[in-house]
């Protein structure tokens, strides 16, 4: 039983942030000196929610204001010339969490060799992780998530990113 239950080990990782920034944006507009697109600012009224909640919405929330909200918007485009009374980036996008786990356990075959077994599992408890939050105020999809945060970080494979689903590998390894 000693031989079954020794060189065992488990290692845990939790994770957890804040959400990111969302800077808010008005309608585009061209830059008549350089010819560049950019994007106008947006008005806000700090007496309405700056979100909205409901089973709707990808994550339960939403930033309130856009083309679908408009019963009472936080955020409405300016009128005329101006520029929009809204701060940037004060608006906050999903924050996330996650659990990550792996069990190992070496067998020692001489002083010269080792073999490693490791099963990692990631996203243990299957949470949704929300990313990108759309940010134009003139989309029909104004202030939802529209991807996964592991759709919304650039790398190279999404299945092992943060924000994934639940996934497991195995691996073998030789020491010597």
């Amino acid at each position: 039983m000693n031989a079954l239950l020794n060189t065992w080990a488990v290692d845990g990782h939790v994770i957890a942030r804040s959400g990111f920034p969302v800077n808010i944006t008005g309608n585009d507009a061209i830059d008549t000196a350089t010819g560049a697109i950019y994007y106008k600012g947006v008005d806000y009224d700090p007496s309405k929610p700056l979100y909205v909640y409901g089973p709707q919405y990808p994550g339960g929330r939403a930033i309130n204001g856009g083309v679908n909200n408009t019963v009472d918007p936080a955020f409405t485009l300016p009128t005329g010339t101006a520029l929009g009374n809204a701060p940037r980036n004060f608006v906050r996008g999903f924050g996330a969490t996650q659990v990550n786990l792996a069990v190992r356990r070496e067998f020692h075959a001489n002083e010269r060799f080792n073999l490693q077994f490791r099963a990692e599992s990631f996203n243990v408890l299957n949470h949704p992780a929300f990313g990108t939050v759309n940010s134009t105020l003139t989309n029909s999809m104004f202030g939802r998530a529209t991807a996964t945060l592991n759709q919304s970080l650039a790398t190279t494979s999404s299945l092992y990113q943060m924000g994934g689903p639940r996934s497991m590998q195995f691996a073998l390894k030789l020491q010597f």
